[in-house]
């Protein structure tokens, strides 16, 4: 589903809880929406994260990248 699609049926759904409440099935949707959105922010954040570079004084870059740990 797309970025914006997922926040406009994340927010139909919430509205829709506070008014009149939700099935079952609509909740397990939430929750599935919600995580899927929780997953695109975190890796975008991740992506973002991971191209800073930081020059020093002295004129040398450090790429901030994360180092993998082989457990990610």
């Amino acid at each position: 589903m797309e970025f914006d699609q997922l926040v406009k049926r994340i927010n139909e759904l919430s509205r829709k809880s506070k008014a009149e409440g939700l099935t079952e099935a609509e909740k397990e949707e939430q929750t599935k929406l919600r995580n899927e959105y929780r997953a695109l922010v975190v890796g975008n954040l991740s992506s973002q994260l991971n191209g800073i570079k930081m020059q020093h004084p002295d004129g040398s870059v450090t790429d901030l990248k994360r180092k993998s740990t082989g457990n990610d």
